[in-house]
């Protein structure tokens, strides 16, 4: 197999990987009755089907993240990367996703008023997994 091609499918796994500990995240969030205290009127599960549609569109927002490695003159900084591409799936969340698609007012604002801030964190943590795990799954 290619480097290339190997390298997407890394950037591919790792923003699953990501996706995976944002979902743990937030049911840990969830339960530990943090996101209640912040008076996000929003719940999380783990459970297979709640699963699918995050892992699937980590990997590929993962895919994204691989136009900033793909160069072997750009394999450095990884975290740092994967935290700026996170931005913009988090804009997208913000702008379009929550107002257009669910109909919960920009950044989800009608859930709460941290809703917004829950969205860029969670989606800064998945940068952060992303790019440790691409590191990680990369090598030298």
């Amino acid at each position: 197999m290619p480097k290339t091609s190997a390298l997407l499918a890394v950037c591919f796994v790792a923003g699953l990987l990501g996706a995976l500990f944002t979902s743990l995240f937030l049911w840990l969030g969830d339960e530990w009755g943090v996101i209640r205290i912040l008076g996000i009127k929003q719940s999380y599960a783990i459970d297979l089907e709640s699963l699918y549609a995050p892992l699937f569109a980590g990997g590929l927002w993962g895919l994204l993240f691989f136009l900033t490695v793909a160069s072997p003159r750009t394999r450095r900084q990884w975290i740092r990367k994967a935290l700026w591409v996170a931005l913009i799936p988090a804009l997208i969340d913000v702008i379009y996703f929550f107002p257009q698609q669910l109909h919960h007012g920009i950044g989800g604002i009608n859930l709460g008023m941290l809703m917004p801030g829950l969205i860029f964190l969670s989606w800064l943590v998945w940068g952060f997994f992303t790019g440790f795990f691409a590191r990680l799954l990369w090598g030298r």
